[in-house]
């Protein structure tokens, strides 16, 4: 059995973690021809990718309609939440194009937590690639999925690195998150006026 070797330079830090992920995509994507799907995805990929540049933040993953982002330093969290908000905002674009095109309704959610995470790159025989693995990591998927669609979930550990840096922002408490063996996460949400409904 061959044996993994990995990068010398893992290291442990303590990030600000943000989950983008597109709502009612895979509708699009069971109908809509396979180029086009590729194209539109791609569209919502260089629109998030763009906007987490210009926050100094890190593109870790892309997966299905989803993308894992990271924001390293002090400004982290601030950046991470000017980030989702501007996140929040362009997409307004995608949804109505998406809309007026193929008839199909679209939103943004997303989830935000700081939290120690490990870094490392694998290596030989994996194919190479920068692997993010920690708790952090899994509770910023956990808000992710309590997002709504169109609005976004922040963890109370971002909400006092907001505090502490004087960012001003309008969110909503919302039920704790319960995990297992540990005591419930305080959670906050930006919410929208009124809640987008896909089912119909």
């Amino acid at each position: 059995m061959a044996t993994l070797k990995t990068d010398t330079d893992v290291k442990r830090a303590t990030l600000a973690i943000l989950y983008v992920e597109t709502r009612g995509f895979t509708r699009m994507s069971e109908i809509l021809e396979p180029a086009i799907v590729f194209t539109r995805i791609a569209e919502f990929f260089t629109l998030v990718t763009a906007v987490i540049g210009r926050h100094e933040g890190t593109v870790r993953s892309m997966l299905n309609d989803t993308l894992l982002a990271t924001f390293a330093g002090p400004q982290g969290a601030p950046l991470a939440a000017e980030a989702a908000q501007e996140i929040q905002r362009e997409f307004s674009a995608l949804e109505e194009a998406w809309q007026r095109d193929y008839g199909f309704r679209t939103a943004v959610a997303m989830g935000l937590h700081s939290g120690e995470a490990v870094i490392g790159k694998l290596g030989s025989p994996l194919p190479e690639q920068v692997l993010i693995i920690g708790d952090g990591v899994s509770i910023a998927e956990r808000l992710l999925h309590r997002a709504r669609a169109g609005e976004f979930v922040l963890s109370k550990s971002i909400m006092d690195h907001l505090v502490a840096a004087k960012f001003s922002i309008d969110v909503e408490a919302m039920p704790a998150l319960a995990l297992s063996r540990r005591d419930p996460i305080e959670i906050f949400g930006v919410k929208l006026d009124t809640r987008l409904d896909f089912t119909d």
